[in-house]
């Protein structure tokens, strides 16, 4: 493990295990300009891992979901402090605080840990992916047939539904283990792809690094590597099945 990631590993520790004096304990939410919802766990988490970041490596670039930053660094950090606010909100362990660094513009570093469960999801590219210090791998299934499809919610509305509905009888189930908890359910073999319709960069910087160093595949949904607005994170090989049902 490089110095790198092992600080990027204790800093979302840090960061995550801060959220959980605010988790299950009725904290106030507040809604932001675009309808979302945030409590003083995500900015304080924020807040915390920013400090970290500035005091062991004071010149690198921060991109935070509740703080902003540079958007056109192309070698940054990049912070969701808790990615499923609305999980947190409602008690439900599932969410997660996300951290990378990029160069140029690509994640190296990838770290997703889950507070509540006590789940740390780690990568470098070129070198694997683990879970609590274990490698992990995507599944080998070869068709979404029998297999476990998770969704974002908004795969189910109007708009989305048509996309996923041919899909749906394919699987032995479809969860809406939503957020980075889909993607690491992915990553390590749980689960074998997960539909992400509407997301942000910091949604899943950290994530695509790992689903790939765990073996799998992450696009867009028209196929797209380069990081966008949606994600298919997969296990590589019903990659294109899931991609020509989308976009049928």
């Amino acid at each position: 493990m490089s110095p790198r990631l092992a600080f990027a590993v204790d800093a979302a520790y840090r960061g995550g295990r801060s959220t959980l004096a605010w988790f299950q304990a009725g904290a106030e939410v507040i809604t932001k300009s675009d309808a979302t919802p945030v409590t003083i766990a995500d900015r304080n988490a924020e807040r915390l891992i920013r400090e970290l970041i500035a005091a062991k490596y004071p010149t690198d670039a921060i991109l935070g979901e509740e703080e902003g930053g540079d958007t056109g660094a192309l070698d940054r950090w990049v912070i969701d402090p808790i990615d499923g606010t609305k999980s947190f909100i409602s008690g439900v362990p599932l969410y997660s605080t996300l951290l990378s660094y990029e160069v140029d513009g690509e994640p190296e570093v990838g770290v997703c840990y889950f507070p509540a469960l006590d789940e740390m999801y780690y990568a470098e590219k070129g070198q694997g992916a683990f879970m609590n210090g274990r490698p992990i791998r995507v599944s080998t299934r070869e068709s979404l047939q029998g297999g476990i499809l998770c969704c974002g919610g908004s795969m189910f509305n109007a708009k989305n539904y048509p996309k996923v509905a041919p899909l749906l009888p394919r699987a032995l189930a479809t969860r809406t283990w939503c957020d980075a908890y889909g993607h690491a359910m992915v990553a390590s073999g749980r689960a074998d792809v997960m539909l992400d319709p509407i997301i942000s960069h910091w949604d899943i910087s950290a994530v695509s690094l790992i689903t790939r160093e765990a073996g799998g595949r992450f696009t867009d949904f028209a196929g797209g590597d380069k990081l966008s607005t949606s994600a298919v994170s997969s296990n590589g090989a019903i990659h294109e099945e899931i991609l020509a049902a989308l976009n049928s």
